[in-house]
């Protein structure tokens, strides 16, 4: 049985609806956390706190339960004029409260900033499988 406090090992693997993978420990290091820390989505959380070393879960999580749903206020329009001359749209720059954003639009004039998660309004798909309780 897990409790709070103790540290586990899972594998998994994460897609979206459409299938696609965003995120696997295959070919790496189990992924360890503190079961009750805050270190990973609460539905994934919960989904490994019920099983049993070995078992493996599958379970879908909306939106909601995950990342949350896309916010348009964290949505930006930064003055272009500030920019770095190298800035392309893709790359990530940290806003002044430490939060990271990634650069959705350059024009002459602005730079669009997007500050949500990349997985939020997404549901997600994981895999797992309980590999030990340390």
């Amino acid at each position: 049985m897990i409790n709070a406090g103790d540290r586990v090992s899972v594998h998994y693997r994460g897609s979206l609806d459409t299938g696609k993978e965003f995120d696997s420990s295959e070919g790496r290091d189990p992924l360890e956390f503190v079961v009750g820390s805050g270190e990973v989505i609460p539905g994934f959380e919960e989904a490994v706190s019920q099983l049993a070393v070995g078992e493996k879960v599958t379970l879908r999580l909306e939106a909601e339960d995950a990342y949350g749903q896309r916010d348009e206020s964290l949505v930006f329009n930064l003055p272009a004029s500030g920019a770095p001359d190298r800035l392309r749209v893709g790359d990530q720059l940290l806003l002044d409260n430490d939060r990271p954003a990634v650069v959705t639009e350059i024009t002459d004039a602005t730079v669009v900033a997007d500050a949500n998660h990349l997985l939020a309004g997404q549901a997600l798909t994981f895999e797992i499988e309980l590999v030990a309780i340390n």
